[in-house]
């Protein structure tokens, strides 16, 4: 948890084991990695569309249902026309 501690008050990107994508400013987590986001965005993937942006606002997940979380190149991720990526929804993680 040390590691992710020094993502507090910094823009991330979260992965679910469900194949969802958020993103958004990490406000907390507690020992078993569930965090609390605020700002958030799920970003919706589509080989046919650009990618869909759905407002969450503040958002909790739970430790068993974060894949990956990684910290966001915020001025990178601002550069990007969401609106001309294509890609493949992720699958979710079967156990």
């Amino acid at each position: 948890m040390s590691q992710l501690q020094t993502y507090v008050d910094h823009k991330v990107s979260v992965i679910m084991n469900d194949g969802r994508l958020v993103v958004g400013m990490l406000r907390g987590l507690d020992q078993t990695t569930n965090i609390i986001m605020q700002g958030c965005q799920e970003r919706i993937f589509s080989e046919d569309e650009g990618v869909e942006v759905v407002d969450l606002g503040l958002y909790m997940i739970r430790g068993d249902n974060i894949a990956v979380i990684g910290l966001v190149d915020e001025e990178a991720d601002n550069a990007l026309d969401l609106d001309s990526l294509h890609g493949e929804p992720l699958s979710p993680i079967k156990h």
